[in-house]
């Protein structure tokens, strides 16, 4: 298995990929569509949600297809939250810090 991948790396590698494929669809990357690609993504995660517990149709998957496709989803849900967080200058990690870990 590879080593985990740390966080700003991650954001920096997932930036590159959104950027091609911003420029091969002739996209505007702006605030406007980072939020409203996210709030795509949590809409499609909540499709898979329901089907990994059983509240929607399975539309032929097999449990383990129906798993994976919402690992998939919730990677996706990750990586549009992480291009946001890019584009409005969040520091994740402090962020996180300062609101969670604080607390421990």
């Amino acid at each position: 298995m590879a080593d985990p991948v740390e966080i700003t790396e991650l954001s920096e590698r997932v930036e590159k990929l959104s950027a091609r494929y911003g420029e091969h669809l002739g996209i505007e990357r702006d605030g406007d569509w980072f939020l409203l690609k996210l709030q795509e993504e949590v809409g499609e995660l909540t499709q898979a949600y329901l089907q990994v517990t059983g509240r929607a149709r399975t539309k032929g998957s097999s449990p383990d297809e129906i798993r994976a496709a919402f690992q998939l989803e919730f990677a996706d849900v990750f990586c549009q939250l992480l291009l946001l967080a890019r584009h409005c200058d969040v520091d994740v990690p402090a962020a996180i810090e300062r609101k969670w870990l604080s607390h421990e």
